[in-house]
């Protein structure tokens, strides 16, 4: 009697078990079908959002505007450069919180980053060695984007309550266009944007770099990347362009200094990759499905990807330069598009269509930076291979500083200063969440509200360009009668 009630009661348990392993399973798999719709969904929005459409709207912009201003980012180029790098005795006494130089490195700082390396990869492998030649085209048009971004952040920049300068897209699209509710969207996207492309997904690249190359776990490099970038991000401004005017030349010209090298050895090599460029740009040969427009949007995709021209990230830097006009930030702003485009990304570019040629004109199975990694060892052996992996890290570091700074203004515009610490604490959180997670929908994500961040941008861009022209044309009046230098 005993025997047959234990027997009943295992029989109760078994069952009990099985029906609680069927609901888990169930619910893991209603979970898994969550996940997969809402990776499928963001998908399709990405897709939509960096669609031909958008991409029209932001060259389209940039060849605008380059005609509105006459070629400007061409005539001017030597002063702006002459902005960047030359001294300015009176610079100290002009409005703002940090140097024109300082300004650009931050901007760089968030610009340059693994779009550099692995962007450019993935473009020539979608789009064919022909796609480097349609990032040069954007990155020229886009100079006069990220000129007219830079006009724009001055002149429309107030002071906060701190005395520290706040601009950028919201406060140009609020105080010139007087439409509060789209400088809120921009903020709105700019915010959440900040911990997904800003943070969470570089410190993920960074993690998984020193992973495959020294075999470190990721959660210490999470605990070691978040532990630098809390001391930095929590000093504000001051604290974030000083590091980056250290380690933005540093990183820019270690990379670009091994990149050449690659060139230099390789001579005989660098005449056909140019001319497989430009012959392939208009051919489509290698690109995918042999068609000239997979390198036109390929090219164009990761081209405003890497140089964020009319993103609307830079401005937010550009407004707490010190400057006496507008239109002078606005020339030190485009020379950042030159800076990551033409110099960085080319050397890049250059390199892996070297790569492609003594690969029989093919870049195999790989991509991304897996791809340039693996072609800048094989044409450097024993060196090439780790310029790239320490450019991947300082390159990422960077850019969590950087768009710390946009997250942060963003922020404040939205719920005011005293949410600063809050915004903060929780950006930096986000870059240790980002070397332990998976972040494939995250990039999505981030990727998406990146892309959202332009359309009230450009719209501004667009409305106002009579005010970039009038402050360019005033500019260039005061310069004339020596009321300015």
């Amino acid at each position: 009697m005993l025997d047959k009630s234990w027997k009943f009661k295992q029989w109760h348990v078994n069952c009990f078990i099985l029906l609680k392993r069927s609901i888990h399973s169930l619910r893991a798999n209603k979970k898994k079908d969550t996940m997969e719709n809402l990776h499928k969904i963001m998908e399709t929005l990405s897709g939509w959002v960096w669609g031909p459409y958008m991409l029209v709207l932001i060259v389209g912009t940039g060849v605008f505007l380059t005609f509105r201003l006459l070629f400007w980012q061409f005539r001017m180029l030597p002063l702006a450069f002459k902005q960047v790098f030359g001294k300015h005795e009176h610079a100290k006494s002009h409005d703002g919180d940090i140097s024109h130089f300082a300004s650009l490195m931050t901007a760089l700082s968030a610009t340059i980053g693994t779009g550099n390396i692995a962007g450019v990869a993935t473009a020539c492998v979608l789009g064919g060695p022909g796609a480097v030649f349609w990032m040069w085209m954007t990155a020229l048009f886009g100079m006069a984007t990220k000129y007219g971004e830079g006009v724009l952040a001055v002149k429309y920049r107030v002071k906060n309550e701190n005395g520290e300068m706040n601009g950028g897209p919201m406060y140009y699209i609020e105080r010139g266009l007087k439409w509060k509710w789209l400088a809120i969207i921009f903020a709105f996207f700019g915010t959440v944007a900040s911990f997904g492309i800003g943070s969470s997904v570089q410190s993920n690249t960074v993690a998984l770099a020193v992973e495959n190359s020294l075999g470190i776990e990721t959660w210490m490099t999470g605990i070691v990347i978040t532990a630098f970038s809390a001391l930095v991000v929590l000093g504000g401004i001051k604290s974030i362009s000083t590091a980056s005017s250290y380690i933005v030349p540093i990183m820019a010209v270690g990379y670009v200094t091994g990149g050449l090298i690659i060139i230099l050895n390789n001579l005989e090599l660098v005449i056909p990759a140019l001319k497989m460029i430009f012959t392939y740009a208009f051919t489509g040969e290698a690109a995918v499905g042999g068609a000239i427009g997979a390198a036109i949007r390929y090219g164009v995709a990761r081209g405003v990807f890497s140089n964020e021209a009319g993103m609307g990230s830079a401005p937010i830097a550009a407004a707490a330069a010190k400057t006496d006009h507008p239109a002078r930030q606005g020339l030190v702003s485009m020379t950042g598009t030159f800076i990551d485009t033409i110099i960085v990304c080319s050397i890049t570019g250059i390199v892996l269509v070297m790569g492609f040629i003594v690969a029989g004109n093919s870049f195999g199975d790989q991509t991304g930076a897996v791809l340039t990694i693996s072609v800048f060892d094989k044409l450097l052996p024993g060196f090439g291979g780790w310029v790239v992996t320490f450019g991947i890290i300082f390159f990422a570091y960077s850019t969590i500083l950087g768009w710390s700074y946009y997250g942060e203004k963003c922020c404040t515009y939205l719920f005011g200063e005293k949410y600063v610490l809050i915004y903060r604490l929780i950006y930096i959180a986000s870059v240790f969440i980002g070397t332990i997670a998976t972040l494939d929908l995250v990039w999505l994500f981030a990727d998406t509200f990146n892309g959202l961040m332009a359309v009230p941008n450009l719209i501004a861009l667009l409305l106002l360009s009579g005010v970039i022209a009038k402050e360019s044309k005033d500019f260039i009046a005061k310069r004339k009668s020596g009321e300015l230098y």
